[in-house]
């Protein structure tokens, strides 16, 4: 009986296990979607523009990966 137990014990983790780690898994394909939206969008903007908020154009990757990252 003890057997069962832990049989099931340890299925029920390797569940949890899997769950969890498609959990990461969509919350990191989220996070870059955000990320190449981000560098696309400011991508789009003309130097001037981008020189008028201060940042420059080969900043746009940090200030993204700053921006949805954290």
């Amino acid at each position: 009986m003890a057997h069962v137990t832990t049989s099931y014990s340890s299925s029920f983790s390797l569940m949890a296990r899997i769950e969890a780690a498609f959990a990461r898994f969509k919350e990191a394909r989220t996070l870059r979607r955000k990320y190449n939206e981000t560098v696309r969008e400011m991508r789009q903007l003309s130097d001037r523009e981008l020189n008028d908020i201060g940042i420059s154009r080969y900043d746009i990757h940090f200030i993204a990966q700053e921006h949805v990252y954290g």
